[in-house]
């Protein structure tokens, strides 16, 4: 009973949010921090027991909407790195597409004492039960909360960082349909066997930083997947390392202005 309660709660303030976001620029948040966390035990972590970490998940996602003056009808859900949260990527947003709605998300997942949005095992090896299920879980949110926040998935831009990235992209391919557009920074491929579904019609556009040397040498292998699958993908390497700035927003608004209106 007291989950229901819960989801009836959190279903209740999104739609109070969604009529009280209509003023000129404002911020709505979710307070999925108020909400109980449930705990997923302590795995031990590769490097062995002694530092063995805590692992939470919060029952849903907090999330950030801001929205401009003058809205264009579009808008973008922002996934951050790891240790980030729903407000990291809303200044980058801003500057690549200042007239979008913005939707910022924060990852379920606490290890170690960061944000993120599945469980790592290693830098470059993550847990695939995990990822499967946080994506299909971010994909529930959505699919609740834009309806609700008068959100248009059609026109919806996806842009994530690093983890928030890999996040996207798994998604894309776990849940056709849902992501048609999305900027990827510094991605990656995280699943071990992922699916290949058709995904003609989605448009993605990958940067990779040229001196990440721990993260970079996996993108050709996720730009593969994604085109073997239908998708149009369009990848850059630029002078930089993991971490994203000017360059990175000008080639997104760049990318953006140059597709076709949908």
């Amino acid at each position: 009973m007291a989950r229901h309660a819960r989801t009836a709660l959190l279903a209740l303030w999104v739609l109070v949010a969604a009529t009280a976001g209509t003023a000129a620029g404002p911020k709505v948040q979710g307070t999925a921090e108020a909400i109980a966390t449930a705990m997923l035990g302590t795995p031990a972590h590769p490097d062995g027991p002694a530092s063995a970490s805590r692992l939470t998940k919060a029952v849903d996602f907090a999330f950030e909407i801001v929205r401009p003056e003058r809205p264009d009808g579009r808008t973008m859900v922002l996934l951050h790195g790891s240790g980030g949260n729903e407000t990291s990527l809303v200044d980058l947003a801003r500057r690549i597409a200042p007239r979008a709605t913005l939707l910022g998300v924060r990852g379920r997942v606490v290890q170690d004492g960061r944000s993120r949005w599945y469980r790592r095992l290693t830098p470059v090896t993550f847990d695939q039960a995990d990822i499967r299920a946080e994506s299909a879980a971010f994909a529930g949110f959505l699919s609740r909360t834009a309806p609700a926040l008068g959100i248009d998935l059609d026109r919806t831009i996806f842009l994530g960082y690093s983890n928030g990235a890999n996040l996207i992209a798994a998604t894309a391919l776990l849940h056709p349909g849902l992501v048609r557009k999305a900027a990827l920074l510094r991605p990656m491929s995280v699943l071990d066997q992922p699916p290949t579904p058709p995904l003609t019609g989605a448009s993605l556009l990958m940067i990779a930083g040229e001196a990440d040397r721990t993260y970079a040498p996996f993108a050709p292998a996720l730009e593969t997947l994604l085109e073997s699958c239908g998708a149009v993908v369009d990848t850059r390497s630029i002078s930089a390392g993991h971490l994203i700035g000017e360059e990175d927003a000008r080639i997104v608004a760049e990318w953006l202005a140059a597709a076709p209106p949908r």
